[in-house]
């Protein structure tokens, strides 16, 4: 006796299901990006009190310029391109002592003061010639002629062949060109790290944290900093730039990748 077609289909189901489940792919589950160090919709942009925010997420590979930042560059690039399966960010690579950054202008601080935070990875740093000294971070504007960097670094040979630190320095003004580098924040290559800094125009100082971590050690101020022995004036902030410059002459190409870059009135966190 022949069985009803409703009936066979019955019976083969079950099979037809295993072998389904077997051959497809497990759902990824949800979770931080660990290769990028953070959590996908991290949602800093739609934060109280943010002046200016890029995480580059709406932005086309490729591109180099939005409404609220532009790139300035000399020998090096800046440009948006996908770090991994689910991020956007720029990607900033330099010739020898050429520069790239993006630039933020406009800002409109109250009271000059204001947090920054940003996560950069820098693949290798410069360990030639001795001194050479780099900018990650570098804001300008009104009120003193100084161009101050919350965040670079030097190489500093007297330590070691490899030794480089980060730190807190300034240029064309009254302090002179100084990188006030510690030994207890040395480089990290080739790993994303997460930098918040504290820019406070009321008392003339900065203050840095690394990972969450705060670094009293780098910290400067009106009259403690690594320049001439005169007063540091932070300028009223209008222009930050973030990104890589190397001041010294080299023959190396440098490879910075930067994300989810906030400036706020509040600190943002990481």
């Amino acid at each position: 006796m022949k069985k009803p077609l409703t009936t066979t289909l019955s019976a083969l189901l079950p099979a037809f299901l295993l072998v389904v489940a077997l051959a497809s792919p497990p759902a990824a589950a949800a979770g931080p990006d660990h290769r990028h160090g953070r959590h996908a919709g991290h949602g800093a942009c739609q934060r109280p009190g943010v002046l200016f925010c890029e995480d580059f997420e709406g932005r086309p590979t490729g591109h180099r310029t939005a409404p609220r930042w532009d790139v300035e560059s000399s020998a090096g690039t800046l440009r948006v391109e996908r770090e991994s399966r689910r991020n956007h960010v720029a990607h900033v690579r330099t010739e020898g002592n050429g520069k790239a950054f993006l630039t933020v202008r406009g800002l409109d601080a109250p009271a000059g003061t204001f947090y920054g935070r940003f996560r950069v990875l820098v693949d290798e740093f410069p360990t030639s010639p001795d001194w050479a000294h780099f900018t990650l971070v570098e804001a300008t504007g009104t009120g003193s002629a100084e161009v101050v960097r919350p965040f670079g670094g030097q190489f500093a040979p007297t330590v070691g062949p490899d030794a480089t630190f980060y730190g807190v320095g300034a240029d064309g003004g009254p302090t002179g060109d100084w990188t006030n580098w510690r030994e207890s924040a040395p480089t990290v290559a080739g790993r994303w790290q997460c930098v918040e800094f504290f820019w406070d125009g009321r008392d003339d100082t900065i203050d840095v944290w690394l990972d969450g971590v705060a670094q009293p050690d780098l910290s400067v101020s009106r009259t403690d900093h690594g320049g001439n022995p005169v007063d540091l004036v932070l300028p009223d902030v209008d222009t930050v730039r973030f990104g890589w410059q190397l001041y010294q002459e080299s023959t190396e190409s440098f490879d910075t990748y930067l994300d989810d870059i906030a400036l706020s009135t509040r600190r943002v966190g990481c």
